[in-house]
């Protein structure tokens, strides 16, 4: 057996990238069609409807490891169907990013809309131990995520880049949710509006928060970049929090949206960070946006934990 990759399937979206994926799958089948010795066979399927990734990863148990081609969804379809699969069968996941985004993969350091040169990171990569986010709502939706699950204006933010990528918008990445974002904001008006909610972080008394923003991070980053939970690690066992304590004018909100680029805004007294493994919140009058890796979730009452070292993951090797 190879002792890299071993039995391999390629999940495609050949939709990513506005049509990219198509042309992206067509170079990783000619790579692995004239490099016999990277697996030990392989197959290509082309996903053509949302819930496709999902549906080939859950029978999945005869691969060693599975190729995600595409973006940030494709890589939430996969590793959701890969938690299907019973632990002791599970391939390992690897990733071949092709998308606007690309949040997981700027965490993991690969490369992006290079199928070539993250095909080459795989086959010299080393495997670590992935963990995951797990949501369920009140509504009975549940799921895992690899990067983002948020609450509040961000995730209007981040739903509104989803709706304009599936209506082939040209913007891209961080331009994308930057004017996403301004959108959203300019529908605002003096204060903004927040959504009061009761929330309780591993187990220890509940707080009452406004919150305007609440995101919950296995990756430091969502939206293309914005680096919204800096210190976020996706190997350390535990999620970030970056929430709102205060609600501010207008103004200010979009004074912490522009900083959000780089990180910088976690030094504003309207913001806190921390890390947790168990969090539980309650939506008290209405409904957030919300959203899970781009997705659109459900509900006015969450349960939200890590799932440490989930997943094995063929990592860059730097």
């Amino acid at each position: 057996m190879n002792e890299g990759l071993g039995r391999t399937l390629v999940i495609a979206n050949p939709a990513a990238h506005s049509g990219d994926g198509a042309a992206a799958a067509e170079r990783v089948k000619r790579f692995f069609s004239s490099h016999a010795n990277a697996t030990d066979g392989f197959e290509l399927r082309l996903t053509q409807a949302p819930g496709d990734g999902m549906r080939m990863a859950r029978v999945s148990a005869d691969f060693d490891t599975i190729v995600a081609l595409g973006g940030d969804g494709i890589i939430h379809e996969v590793a959701n169907g890969l938690m299907s699969v019973a632990s002791r069968e599970r391939p390992a996941l690897a990733v071949v990013p092709v998308g606007s985004g690309n949040d997981f993969a700027r965490t993991i350091g690969a490369a992006t809309n290079d199928p070539i040169a993250a095909l080459g990171q795989i086959l010299r990569g080393r495997r670590r131990e992935l963990d995951l986010g797990h949501v369920a709502s009140d509504t009975g939706e549940s799921g895992y995520f690899v990067q983002t699950l948020s609450f509040g204006l961000d995730a209007a933010i981040a739903l509104d880049t989803t709706y304009r990528r599936a209506a082939q918008t040209r913007q891209k990445g961080s331009g994308l949710f930057a004017t996403s974002g301004v959108k959203i904001l300019s529908k605002v008006r003096g204060e903004a509006s927040g959504y009061p909610s009761r929330v309780t972080m591993d187990g220890e008394k509940d707080v009452r928060l406004n919150s305007i923003v609440f995101a919950v991070q296995n990756g430091p980053t969502y939206g293309g970049g914005f680096r919204i939970c800096p210190d976020a690690e996706p190997y350390d066992g535990s999620l970030d929090l970056c929430y709102n304590v205060s609600v501010p004018a207008l103004p200010h909100v979009l004074a912490l949206f522009a900083l959000a680029r780089t990180g910088r805004h976690v030094g504003s007294r309207a913001i806190a960070t921390r890390r947790v493994r168990h969090l539980h919140i309650e939506f008290l009058e209405r409904e957030p946006p919300c959203q899970v890796d781009g997705e659109p979730l459900h509900g006015r009452t969450y349960d939200v934990e890590v799932r440490p070292r989930s997943l094995a993951l063929i990592a860059p090797a730097q």
